[in-house]
């Protein structure tokens, strides 16, 4: 069985992404600056690709892998010195 993405959603500090699997990830948004930042309207304009192994915010030009939140990865694309 292929893991995927069924939902996304939002709190205050924390993106939940619900899997196929019956497991939900609670992500803190720290780890993604442009979603941390990102109003709760641009965060619900998640899209879950087609095969629900990505997460795409075309208005905050932000792709997440369901593979790398199952392994505990960030943000990559910037060196962080301090984590929240």
């Amino acid at each position: 069985m292929s893991i995927s993405a069924k939902t996304v959603s939002f709190d205050t500090y924390t993106m939940w992404v619900e899997l196929n699997d019956g497991r939900t990830l609670g992500i803190p948004l720290a780890w993604f600056p442009r979603l941390l930042h990102a109003s709760p309207v641009e965060r619900a304009k998640c899209r879950i690709s087609y095969s629900g192994k990505g997460l795409h915010w075309d208005d905050l030009d932000e792709d997440i892998s369901v593979e790398g939140l199952l392994v505990g990865r960030g943000d990559m694309t910037q060196h962080h010195e301090h984590v929240a």
